[in-house]
């Protein structure tokens, strides 16, 4: 059985040596970039499970080579910063990064959060029903895992579509917030209120016409999201 391999960019010689070591111990394949460039080519050509990315990297940054592998690939990334200001996190997440951790770490942390995504990445995988989800402008294929909007087809990272499916499979019922992190990102997520806003606002910008007046996904305050067909 082929070994899950995860690629570390990283440029700091002693988070390269701790990550690699406690990923190696276990069981996991690593292999590694040192600047934003390479971390790009090597996710195009050995194709990894899933991606730690450092955002301060000579050359190109983490947030420009995330963006990057977004443009071709969904593999889960966890961007890895030492700037604690939530705007950083903020464009980090809306770069296409799935999670983040902040320098310094716990061993234990970051291997939670990788289980964690290499775990949604599965779920995605997985095999849904052949339904397919309609409503007004906006199509859902669960069994090919495509959503379109007016006919055109739109990119959406695994999170993102976690999460329009939870919507779409519960119309005119409210979600809150700690429902939603728990079943998009698992039960380590429950109070990750950032990561809902963030994902929701990506989602909104993808597939509304609209994001400041959405037409689906609607916000009660206080209580969470809610997905309305349209009449």
């Amino acid at each position: 059985m082929r070994k899950v391999r995860i690629l570390v960019a990283e440029d700091e010689p002693r988070y390269v040596w701790a990550i690699r070591t406690n990923l190696e111990a276990r069981n996991y394949e690593v292999i590694t970039a040192s600047d934003g460039q390479q971390a790009v080519q090597l996710a195009a050509d050995a194709q990894p499970d899933l991606v730690l990315l450092d955002i301060k990297m000579p050359g190109m940054n983490g947030y420009e080579a995330c963006r990057r592998i977004r443009e071709f690939s969904t593999m889960p990334i966890i961007m890895i910063t030492a700037m604690a200001e939530e705007a950083d996190k903020v464009l980090g997440l809306d770069s296409g990064a799935d999670d983040y951790v902040t320098k310094p770490f716990s061993v234990p942390e970051l291997l939670a959060r990788v289980r964690a995504a290499l775990r949604r990445a599965e779920l995605t995988e997985a095999p849904q029903s052949d339904a397919c989800f309609e409503a007004g402008e906006l199509r859902v294929d669960l069994a090919k895992q495509r959503v379109f909007v007016r006919g055109q087809e739109i990119a959406l990272t695994p999170t993102e579509y976690r999460l329009l499916c939870e919507l779409v499979k519960q119309p005119g019922r409210v979600l809150v917030p700690a429902y939603l992190t728990k079943k998009v990102w698992g039960p380590e997520y429950e109070e990750a209120d950032r990561l809902i806003r963030q994902a929701i606002h990506r989602l909104r910008r993808k597939i509304e016409a609209d994001p400041s007046n959405p037409k689906f996904i609607h916000t009660r305050s206080g209580m969470g999201y809610i997905f309305l067909p349209p009449e």
